[in-house]
């Protein structure tokens, strides 16, 4: 058991890739369902419960159409590991500080940083990489070191968790530093998150606007940060795998001890708003294996319950 929470630990969320897409988007009660306009909530609550019975996990869900106002949630404010799901609103807050002249400052690679899963990074040993290049390699790949060195240039993880309480989020708590993130110890607060906020802070980084907690990137920067989100390859068999092809999404994926699995994701529809979803689910056992097609599932449930699926 302690070998297996040892890989969990140190590989994040190393999925194994796919193909990344080639589109562009364009210009703690008992868990229910929200009522809201559009909304199934008898059939969302009735999905949910059937996918925690079918994997024996806990599964929390929270997912807005941005068009509509519509929102569904399950356990959408029971606090989840947010592991590698991190790496997005890192890359942003740091965009945000920095802006995109800052992200083209140059980082030494060194020996010492490098840790389990850096696909991106430990081929650059020796070299330097741009803050630019550390984010795209934290966001599209999951790159671990990168990620780390993301959060040394912002301050360290109290920066990041004050960055993202100024934005309007006093859910998160950013504690700790790759690996270790990914311990997901229940009942432990460090370096968790709820889906509801999880969700409004991928709705302010990547859309802004009207209804968003926050509108803090201009358009270059929300178009930067949204083409990571779109090229990411570690997110195929989650949020997007049960959804119709013709639509976008950029997600950031997570994972690690007691089966967390989790994927943050804004969803792209040719012919009506975004919608904004957060998935995270957990299982008791500390070796405990993750289900993809449990997240998979559940967004394909929340996009339903919203009648995006006609």
């Amino acid at each position: 058991m302690a070998a297996t929470l040892a890989a969990a630990l140190l590989a994040g969320c190393a999925a194994t890739p796919a193909e990344a897409p080639t589109a562009t988007p364009p210009a703690t009660a008992a868990p229910s369902a929200s009522a809201a306009p559009a909304v199934d909530r008898a059939a969302a609550d009735a999905a949910f419960t059937a996918l925690e019975q079918r994997f024996g996990a806990r599964l929390g869900v929270h997912a807005i159409d941005t068009g509509t106002g519509a929102e569904v949630s399950w356990r959408a404010d029971e606090r989840f590991a947010y592991a590698s799901t991190i790496k997005a609103p890192l890359a942003a807050a740091l965009l945000d500080r920095v802006g995109i002249a800052g992200m083209e400052r140059a980082v030494p690679i060194e020996a010492a940083d490098i840790l389990a899963y850096a696909p991106v990074t430990e081929t650059r040993v020796g070299g330097t990489m741009t803050l630019r290049e550390l984010a795209e390699a934290a966001m599209t790949r999951s790159d671990n070191t990168a990620a780390n060195l993301l959060l040394e240039a912002l301050g360290g993880p109290a920066e990041l968790d004050a960055a993202l309480t100024a934005l309007g989020d006093d859910t998160t708590v950013v504690s700790r530093t790759e690996p270790t993130l990914n311990e997901a110890i229940p009942g432990d607060d460090r370096d968790t998150t709820t889906p509801r906020a999880a969700a409004a802070l991928m709705r302010a980084y990547a859309l802004g606007g009207p209804g968003a907690l926050a509108d803090p990137l201009d358009d270059d920067e929300r178009a930067l940060f949204t083409g990571w989100l779109t090229a990411t390859q570690t997110g195929a068999t989650l949020v997007r795998a049960e959804l119709p092809t013709e639509w976008t999404v950029g997600d950031k994926s997570g994972s690690g001890a007691y089966a967390s699995r989790g994927d943050v994701a804004v969803i792209w529809r040719p012919d009506a708003a975004p919608i904004v979803i957060a998935v995270h689910s957990s299982k008791q056992q500390q070796d405990a294996v993750a289900d993809d097609a449990l997240v998979s599932g559940a967004a394909n449930a929340a996009a339903e319950a919203l009648g995006a699926l006609g």
